[in-house]
């Protein structure tokens, strides 16, 4: 049996995706994104600054949002994360609803600055913990941020990474489509077809992304558990109780 839980290894494996960065931006209701920019962090001493939107101790935003998007015109983050209602094949992402806009059947928060930080930072990676095709759809109903752009069209930010429950998706910025990287323990193949509503280009053999390294862990159960409280207390009780109860 594994001696790390599946959060721990979801956060390992994005927290790879930020080695070496100097600043990584997370937003709200991203608690997972958020342990990773912590752990690496401090495994940085500093070097890479995480930015936590909410925090009031890993915040270097002045003026909250307003300002995230600032920092991205003028190239000074370099990691963010998305998510969406719906995801495509070609990293469009759906913030607004399911159905024809206006009258959408159901509605999603809102696409706030998305389209902007899509296209502003160079490393977005897609989180989104539920794999089903109810999410990962054939084409979104509704176009909040595009995950690629025409010739011509001046773009230095786009989809890096889609990371779900299930695998880890690489996306191929030429061809616009995902490629299968890694399934993550547990899960195959079939699993990963059977839940995805697009399609995607796949190698001949795929196979599971590294193990949490045992430093790593060391420090989700103690230093990063103990900074996220801060701003996701019932996630740190519940998804992180083994790291935040002291041994």
């Amino acid at each position: 049996m594994a001696d790390y839980s599946r959060e721990e290894y979801l956060i390992c494996v994005l927290a790879r995706m930020l080695t070496g960065l100097n600043a990584v931006a997370v937003g709200t209701a991203s608690p997972i994104p958020g342990c990773a920019a912590l752990l690496v962090q401090a495994e940085s001493e500093g070097r890479t600054r995480a930015m936590i939107l909410g925090s009031a101790v890993h915040n270097a935003f002045n003026d909250g949002g307003a300002e995230l998007h600032d920092r991205a015109a003028q190239g000074r983050i370099d990691a963010f994360f998305l998510g969406g209602g719906q995801i495509d094949g070609e990293a469009n992402i759906n913030l607004v609803g399911i159905g024809d806009y206006p009258q959408s059947k159901v509605r999603f928060p809102g696409s706030f600055g998305s389209a902007f930080l899509y296209f502003m930072i160079p490393r977005v990676i897609l989180f989104r913990e539920e794999h089903s095709r109810r999410v990962f759809v054939p084409k979104v109903d509704f176009i909040s941020a595009p995950g690629w752009s025409p010739d011509g069209v001046y773009r230095r930010g786009g989809p890096y990474a889609l990371v779900t429950s299930l695998c880890v998706f690489l996306f191929d910025r030429t061809r616009h489509r995902f490629r299968l990287d890694s399934l993550h323990p547990g899960h195959s193949l079939e699993e990963v077809r059977d839940n995805t509503g697009f399609d995607f280009d796949c190698p001949e053999s795929v196979g599971n992304a590294p193990p949490p390294e045992p430093a790593r862990i060391a420090l989700i159960r103690t230093r990063v558990a103990r900074e996220i409280a801060e701003v996701y207390p019932q996630f740190a009780k519940t998804r992180l109780k083994r790291a935040a109860t002291p041994s």
